[in-house]
């Protein structure tokens, strides 16, 4: 398929995958191998600036899509990024590519009409885990049906595509709905403009209603305004048809008479699930995808069949335990449920070994931390002592090296005052010399020789 527009750097258009009203989705490929989804919005923007609403308003509502993908969800398709288009200014979406069929394929030769009960409950646990993860984050989808589902090949799981609707504004939201909206799978509110948590729900029910019985509750007849109106009028006005009965009116016709009874068999509360979520008044259904994956969760895990699947499952086990019984041909209804059953005991068997791996686990950690804590106090005690005993050692070395400094002190005075005596001395002995070199000069310097003979005695006296 052709390039139709540039989307922008880096992002090459690799053809449309799906085109119509409330955008178009391209397949693209990043600088590189790595192939992704793009959704273009219908309505351009002028400028890439705050003061234009709509670029305003894309700008804001992908700042709260973000949030989905803060923690990832397997069953909710990644958004990489946003942007405007280089050509035609379109807002865009980029998000992971899914490689697989989506639920509006799989309903379509050469698959069977409809789903067999164990895929449309795995179904329901998985798309309900999709709804719970979004509102938990405070986003409305606004538009789930078949084709925004798809199962990939790779994981297995069926995975919540084209947040598209989700980051249009109220009157973009609206005008897309009213002209070219899925009307098959559209809650009686959006008639009005609103996407409630609660309308996420009844698009899901629709969802299930679908893959149970092989159509939608309302089917649209044509394209043509009025029969949109019909089907707009059915969602508000007309009860829904029974589910079973329509389920056994399309049972594929090269199914054998004992699978066709085996998949007749559809839980109660499954049935009971779907009829909530399709009430017409938006206060009677689930208030939320949390509460909705709630209710599956707890209904498939308890086990709420039908109760005649029940009472022979209860039969089954009461004969397969009694030795003394001959082997029953049971049927294959019985036998699916009994191994659901034990399927259901293996899983929580399981769930008792993890518990107790992580017993164990927590045990080693806090013995680890509690060897660490007493070597810990133990090393702080031995260090505590050592540096006690560094300080007596240096406080006795203060001490003793104030002591040496006194005695330098007093060694130093003594050495200064011989030095004084000795040049007393010295010019003492000089004086002597000159006296006995002129001896009749002392005869008349009396007093000269007698102060020189008090000094002599003065320094004989030091010794």
């Amino acid at each position: 398929m052709g390039k139709v527009f540039t989307i922008t750097e880096g992002l090459e258009n690799l053809g449309a995958l799906r085109t119509g009203g409330q955008g178009s989705v391209y397949k693209a490929r990043r600088t590189g191998s790595y192939i992704t989804a793009v959704k273009l919005l219908p309505t351009p923007v002028a400028a890439e600036d705050e003061n234009d609403r709509n670029f305003r308003n894309f700008k804001n509502e992908v700042e709260k899509l973000k949030r989905v993908n803060e923690e990832p969800n397997p069953n909710v398709v990644r958004i990489l990024s946003s942007g405007v288009t280089d050509s035609g200014s379109f807002p865009f979406i980029e998000m992971e590519y899914i490689e697989g069929p989506d639920l509006e394929e799989l309903l379509r030769a050469p698959h069977d009409p409809l789903f067999t009960i164990k895929e449309a409950i795995k179904l329901a646990d998985q798309l309900a885990c999709a709804l719970s993860h979004c509102h938990f984050a405070g986003v409305r989808h606004g538009d789930i049906k078949s084709n925004n589902v798809k199962f990939n090949i790779h994981s297995g799981n069926y995975v919540l595509l084209d947040f598209g609707l989700a980051v249009m504004s109220d009157e973009q939201r609206r005008s897309s709905m009213r002209n070219a909206g899925a009307i098959e799978f559209m809650a009686p509110e959006q008639n009005e403009g609103q996407m409630l948590f609660q309308t996420d729900i009844y698009s899901y029910g629709v969802v299930l209603f679908e893959i149970l019985t092989g159509r939608v509750p309302f089917p649209l007849k044509d394209g043509g305004e009025t029969a949109r109106n019909v089907v707009r009028v059915q969602h508000m006005e007309k009860t829904v048809p029974a589910l079973l009965q329509l389920r056994r009116e399309n049972l594929p016709t090269d199914w054998s008479e004992e699978r066709k009874a085996r998949e007749m068999q559809v839980p109660d509360w499954l049935v009971t699930v779907i009829n909530t979520c399709l009430n017409k008044k938006p206060e009677d259904r689930y208030p939320n995808g949390m509460a909705l994956h709630e209710a599956i969760s707890a209904q498939a895990i308890s086990g709420g069949t039908n109760a005649e699947l029940q009472a022979e499952n209860t039969l089954l086990k009461q004969r397969l335990t009694d030795t003394k019984q001959e082997p029953l041909l049971v049927p294959d209804s019985v036998l699916a449920n009994a191994r659901y059953v034990s399927m259901r005991e293996a899983l929580s068997k399981r769930a008792v070994r993890v518990y107790r791996k992580w017993v164990v686990f927590l045990a080693i950690v806090l013995a680890v931390f509690a060897a660490y804590v007493a070597f810990d106090a133990f090393s702080t005690r031995n260090g505590q002592a050592r540096i006690d005993s560094l300080r007596g050692s240096l406080t006795l070395l203060q001490a003793k090296t104030a002591q040496d400094s006194i005695t330098i002190k007093r060694i130093t005075r003594k050495y200064n005052a011989s030095l004084k005596i000795q040049a007393a001395l010295r010019k003492t002995i000089k004086q002597d010399s000159v006296a006995m070199e002129h001896p009749f000069r002392s005869l008349f310097s009396d007093s000269t020789n007698q102060t020189n003979r008090r000094k002599r005695k003065r320094f004989l006296g030091l010794f």
